[in-house]
C-alpha cells in the first residue's frame, strides 16, 4: 500500500542516511548477527516507511541491550530502495548475498513485495511484511505480519452492514494490485450477502489524483437513491488529502455517507488539517489510542527513543514489533538463524500484542489478530468504536474468489505448500 502524510521534512531529514548503511557499535564484534531493513528512506514512499525503520533500530537497540541473540549482537543493515519497485529487488538480493542478513524487515506496497518475492525464494531467506494487503498468496519465505482481507476490509464492511445499516456501496481505490483485488473479493462478499450489483459502485483513480469534484458528485448522486450509502477507500497516498476535503466542500458529512478507509493511519494523519476527516472511520488491527499498559509502555518508548513527544505509532509499526519477537523467539527455539530452521521453528509461536490478545504465526504465514474500526478525531488520533471480542486468523487466500476458495497453505511438512488445492489434492505449485 501506499500512505499519504504531512512529515515530508522528517523523512527528508532521515533520508540523508542513505543506501547501504550499516547501524550498529563499532565497538560490536564481526562475529553478529545482521538484521536487514528495506525500507524506502527517499522518494514517494519515505514518509511512511521511514518510521518502520526507525521502530525496527528500537527493537534492534532494545535486543542488544537484553544480551542480543544465542550470544551475539544484532547489527542493522540499513538500505534505501528509494520507492522505486524494480530497486527493491536489487537491494533485497544485496542484502542477503552480500550483507549476509539472517533475515530481512521491509516492503509497504504490494508491487514492492511482488518485485522482492522471488529474490527472498530464490535465496531462501525471510522477509517480514508488516503492511495490510490484498492476500492470494502464501510463500514459505515471506511472513505476512500486516492484515489479510479478511482481518479488516470484510469485517470494516460488516460493521457498516450492521451498524451504519449500508445498503449501498462505493469502492474507491488507488489503481494498482491492493485495491483491485481487495475490491473483487469485497464485491465477491457484498453480493454473496444479498447486495446487488446495481448498489455497487467502483472506481479507481491514479496515484497523486488531485480534482475529485467530479468523482464525488458521482458519489453523491449515486447516493441519492434513498439507500443509506458508504466509501469504502482503498485510495492511497497524498491522494486522501483533496479526496476528503472534496466531500466537505460538497457538503457531505461523515453521518451522511461515512467514508472506512484502510491505508489512513496515525502517521497519515500527523500535523495535517483534519477537520474534513473528522468523524470517517479507519479499519486497523492497532490503534495508538488502544488503551492498555503495554500499548501505554510501547507509546512512551518509542516517543523517548525518537526523542520527540509529538512522534506516533500506528498499525504497521506494530505488525514489525510482532514480527520481530516472533523471529527472535524462533532463533532462540531453533538454536540457529538458519531460514528453514526458524522457518520451523516459527510456526505456533505467539507473542502478546498492543491491541489486548495475542498473536501467533499459524501454518500459512498469516498471524492472529483483533480487528478495531476507529472513528477519526480532530487531534489526529481514532476513538475505538468496535473491535472483534477475539483475535481473527489471517486467510492467504480468500473464501469469496472461486479461483481461491478451494486452496489453503500449510508451510509445515508434510504439506509444505502456499496453494493446496482440497479438491485435487494438489499443490499448485506455490511449494515445494
Amino acid at each position: 500500500m501506499l500512505n499519504f502524510s504531512s512529515a515530508l521534512t522528517r523523512a527528508a531529514a532521515t533520508a540523508a542516511v542513505g543506501a547501504g548503511l550499516v547501524w550498529g557499535s563499532a565497538a560490536f564484534a564481526a562475529d553478529t548477527i545482521k538484521v536487514g531493513i528495506l525500507h524506502s528512506l527517499s522518494g514517494t514512499m519515505a514518509i511512511s516507511e521511514t518510521t518502520l525503520k526507525d521502530v525496527m533500530l528500537m527493537l534492534i537497540e532494545e535486543q542488544n541491550k537484553a544480551g542480543g541473540l544465542l550470544g551475539k549482537k544484532l547489527e542493522a543493515v540499513v538500505v534505501d530502495p528509494a520507492s522505486n519497485w524494480p530497486l527493491f529487488a536489487e537491494k533485497a538480493r544485496e542484502l542477503i548475498s552480500k550483507d549476509k542478513v539472517s533475515a530481512t524487515f521491509g516492503c509497504w506496497t504490494s508491487v514492492s513485495r511482488k518485485s522482492v518475492l522471488p529474490v527472498f525464494e530464490e535465496l531462501k531467506s525471510p522477509l517480514f511484511y508488516p503492511v495490510q494487503y490484498e492476500g492470494e498468496e502464501s510463500s514459505e519465505y515471506v511472513y505476512y505480519t500486516g492484515a489479510a482481507p479478511n482481518q479488516q476490509a470484510i469485517p470494516a464492511v460488516d460493521y457498516l452492514m450492521a451498524e451504519g445499516e449500508v445498503k449501498r456501496w462505493v469502492l474507491a481505490g488507488t489503481d494498482y494490485v491492493y485495491p483491485r483485488t481487495t475490491n473483487k473479493i469485497l464485491k465477491a462478499y457484498l453480493m454473496s450477502k444479498g447486495v446487488a450489483e446495481a448498489d455497487i459502485m467502483i472506481n479507481y483513480t491514479p496515484f497523486g489524483h488531485s480534482d475529485w469534484q467530479t468523482i464525488v458528485a458521482s458519489i453523491k448522486k449515486f447516493a441519492g437513491a434513498g439507500k443509506k450509502t458508504a466509501v469504502v477507500s482503498t485510495i492511497n497516498g497524498d491522494a486522501n488529502v483533496p479526496f476528503y476535503k472534496e466531500l466537505a466542500n460538497q457538503g457531505i458529512k461523515a453521518e451522511d455517507i461515512p467514508v472506512v478507509a484502510f491505508s489512513v493511519g496515525e502517521e497519515e494523519l500527523a500535523g495535517i488539517d483534519t477537520k474534513p476527516l473528522v468523524g470517517h472511520l479507519a479499519a486497523w488491527n492497532y490503534f495508538q489510542s488502544v488503551d492498555n499498559e503495554d500499548n501505554a509502555a510501547f507509546v512512551e518508548k518509542w516517543k523517548a527513543f525518537t526523542k520527540n513527544p509529538k512522534r506516533v505509532s500506528n498499525d504497521p509499526m506494530e505488525a514489525h514489533v510482532i514480527g520481530f519477537k516472533m523471529w527472535v523467539k524462533a532463533v532462540e527455539k531453533a538454536g540457529t538463524t538458519d531460514a528453514d530452521a526458524v522457518g520451523k521453528a516459527i510456526i505456533g509461536i505467539s507473542v502478546p500484542n498492543l491491541s489486548g490478545g495475542i498473536a501467533t504465526m499459524m501454518p500459512n504465514h498469516h498471524l492472529t489478530k483483533p480487528v478495531l474500526i476507529g472513528e477519526v478525531q480532530e487531534d489526529g488520533q481514532f476513538e475505538i468504536v468496535w473491535q472483534t471480542p477475539g483475535t481473527v486468523v489471517g486467510d492467504a487466500w480468500s473464501d469469496y474468489l472461486p479461483g481461491s476458495k478451494d486452496l489453503i497453505s500449510d508451510w509445515r511438512a508434510p504439506m509444505s505448500c502456499g496453494n493446496f488445492n482440497v479438491k485435487t489434492g494438489k499443490c499448485g505449485g506455490q511449494g515445494k
